[in-house]
């Protein structure tokens, strides 16, 4: 047997790769912001236009989620914590 094999594979810079990965940034329903709130901060946050924003709030009121933004694993939880840091309910899905 080679050398350079094993039985046993290792993954190469996994924490690299996981930062590069794809993911959706998801707004969750709350009881407390309101919808102008809301929007304010999907604006200064998600760079989304009002009414962009006023789409994205009304489905997470409705159906109790919204996928807000796409893109690196990386950038969606910088903007989760911008979110959670103003009062807004946030998770990064894969």
């Amino acid at each position: 047997m080679d050398s350079n094999f094993t039985s046993r594979p290792q993954k190469i810079g996994s924490e690299e790769t996981d930062d590069l990965q794809q993911a959706r940034l998801v707004l969750h329903n709350d009881d407390i912001n309101t919808f102008d709130y809301v929007m304010e901060i999907l604006v200064e946050v998600c760079d989304h236009s009002m009414t962009q924003a006023e789409q994205c709030a009304t489905i997470t009121h409705f159906k109790g989620k919204c996928a807000v933004r796409s893109g690196t694993s990386k950038e969606m939880k910088d903007l989760r914590y911008r979110l959670i840091s103003r009062g807004l309910k946030a998770s990064v899905e894969n």
